[in-house]
Formats: C-alpha cells, structure tokens, sequence
C-alpha cells in the first residue's frame, strides 16, 4: 500500500484478512493470498489429499478499489466482543470493513469526512483566503442557560426585535 495514504489498517473482508488503504480520492484493498485454516485442518484429516486435489493456493485473493466519489453510505454495526463493521456503501457494492471496536468511529469519521469533502483532494487547491476579513462572530455562550440571558440582553438592549428573540429562544430550547 502506498505511503500517501491517509489511514492503513488490516481488516476481515467477506472472512479473509485484508490491508486497508484509504486515500483522498479512493479506498483499496488487497487480500494476500495463502492458506486459510480450513483449508489446513481438511487437509491435515486427509493426510494431504485435499491439498493435493484443490491446491494449496488459496483463489480469493485479489485487490479492490473504490472511488470516494461513488460511496453514498457509511455506517457502523457491532460485530461480538471485539470488532466492529463498518459497512461502506456505493452505487454498486456494499463492502463491510471489520475493525476493532476502538478503530471504527476513526475509519468512519475519516470516509464520512472524505464523502462530504471536508478533506479536499490532492489534485484541489485550498480555497484561496479572502482578501477582505469578515468580522469576528460574537463567542458562544458555554450552556444554554448562558446563551438565552445573552439573547434577553440583545432584546432589552433593542438589538433584537420581540420576534427575532422568540425564535432564537424556541431554538435554544429546542436543542436541550
């Protein structure tokens, strides 16, 4: 996996181990090929046949790549004691990354992140900064209580009408 590579990480995909790479652009995969335990616990109860009949190499190795463009969902889902899946879905696939339970909401910020286009692209400039600086917006209150005496005294000091007063108090109590 490259190194320009926001975040690596090993993964179960569909029951195989896989290296995880999520880029700015796109989200990789690659599972190695190799013998998965099953396939050596049948061939140890056969004395090898079965590994001389299938082979020992294991057919579902291969790499996967999606564009960031193409997710439309990210969810996460508890999966047991230790692991957590988070589930990336697009237009045409439905992938299910199992991670630790510590890992997850970080995979699903940074992908929820990179969907919406917080994080921009490599290929995009950071937006130029505005020549001309906006006034500075007046600090919030630290609770609600704090932010509706602050609104009382922009009415009373006839900033705010009765009106827009109501409704800046609806919705502060609103998100309580």
């Amino acid at each position: 996996m490259s190194s320009n590579a926001l975040m690596t990480f090993k993964s179960h995909i569909e029951g195989k181990n896989a290296d995880v790479a999520i880029y700015q652009d796109r989200v990789e995969w690659a599972r190695a090929r190799g013998v998965s335990a099953r396939k050596l616990t049948a061939g140890l109860l056969t004395g090898g046949a079965s590994l001389l009949a299938t082979g020992v190499r294991s057919s579902d190795a291969g790499t996967e790549m999606i564009p960031v463009k193409s997710i439309s969902s990210v969810v996460t889902k508890r999966d047991g004691l230790l692991y957590t899946k988070v589930v990336v879905v697009t237009s045409g696939n439905t992938i299910e990354f199992r991670v630790p339970h510590d890992s997850a909401p970080g995979v699903k910020a940074l992908l929820t992140d990179l969907v919406l286009g917080k994080i921009p692209a490599a290929d995009q400039a950071a937006p130029a900064a505005p020549s001309v600086q906006p006034a500075a917006p007046a600090p919030q209150a630290s609770t609600p209580v704090d932010q509706l005496r602050q609104l009382a005294e922009l009415r009373d000091a006839g900033i705010l009408s009765e009106e827009e007063f109501a409704a800046k108090k609806a919705e502060i109590l609103a998100r309580m």
